[in-house]
């Protein structure tokens, strides 16, 4: 298993290159790289050439460094379909670049929209009709996260999705923070999917539906905003003996190909007392559930 940083809570305080040495001062010999303005950004094309991305190669060489992941967000679920045959064009250059840095393991999300459910799943299956030639051809592994308003945000459920596209080469992200979105079960989600959960990203929440409810008010009532936090772990809500106790149990904290990335959002102010506690934090609960095996 490779523990990782990231870097987003650093985004505007360095640059591209910099981010393999952050993440090794902050403890971690792993780099999840997020969208970033000049490398792969959120919806659009990514900006990075092959002189960058072999830059960036070099940094993360440097700082002895492993970019574990990528992590594009795309618009390949979208109903709309110029939306969507864009985000495959894009995804095409994402794969290259993955390629290129020696990347074997993609995460990212679904990207389509909740109100839109039933199309946004058709447009996904298209997307893989075109990509997953490509996606198995190269040996790259992509890990999807249920997000929080995507057209499918119940963890059982995504894995259903996902596994009907029959494919070895896709496996699901399973998000911490996410937990009281993808329907409270834990071990349940995680003993289904099994093996095929490549990527966790490690950040606590509060439970939304606490207090009957109440936790949070969003006005006007009955809106359909979605809630929930990237906080440090041990300021939530999540339960993480029974997290990491369930990662132990599918094999996932034994796996060379699974990647854990801390994914603190909530305290850029601290990000550097953040990600140190997260890099101990992890290690020590890691280390404690394989013990109690």
């Amino acid at each position: 298993m490779k523990i990782a940083l990231d870097p987003t809570p650093f985004h505007h305080t360095h640059s591209l290159l910099e981010f393999p040495r952050v993440a090794k001062e902050m403890g971690f010999d792993y780099l999840q790289m997020t969208p970033h303005k000049d490398f792969i950004p959120f919806f659009n094309h990514p900006k990075a050439d092959d002189d960058l991305v072999q830059k960036l190669a070099k940094a993360a060489k440097d700082a002895e460094v492993e970019i574990a992941s990528l992590l594009p967000v795309l618009r390949w679920s979208s109903p709309d379909p110029d939306a969507r045959e864009a985000a495959v064009r894009y995804w095409k250059r994402v794969l290259q670049i993955a390629v290129d840095l020696g990347v074997q393991q993609i995460g990212t999300e679904f990207s389509g929209r909740p109100e839109l459910a039933e199309e946004s799943e058709r447009a996904f299956y298209r997307s893989m009709e075109e990509l997953l030639p490509i996606i198995e051809r190269e040996g790259i592994h992509v890990a999807i996260d249920p997000h929080p308003d995507d057209f499918v945000e119940n963890g059982l459920e995504a894995w259903r999705v996902i596994r009907g596209v029959n494919s070895k080469n896709l496996g699901m992200v399973y998000v911490a923070s996410h937990t009281f979105h993808m329907g409270e079960a834990p071990l349940e989600i995680m003993r289904e999917a099994g093996d095929r959960i490549r990527i966790v990203h490690v950040s606590d929440t509060m439970n939304h539906h606490a207090s009957h409810g109440l936790r949070y008010i969003t006005n006007p009532p009955g809106n359909p905003v979605r809630v929930h936090q990237h906080l440090k772990i041990g300021d939530g809500d999540v339960n993480w003996q029974e997290f990491f106790s369930g990662l132990n149990e599918i094999g996932f904290l034994d796996s060379p190909d699974t990647v854990m990335a801390s994914s603190v959002f909530a305290e850029n102010e601290n990000a550097v007392e953040v990600s140190q506690y997260q890099s101990k934090t992890m290690r020590e609960m890691v280390e404690r559930a394989k013990s109690s095996n």
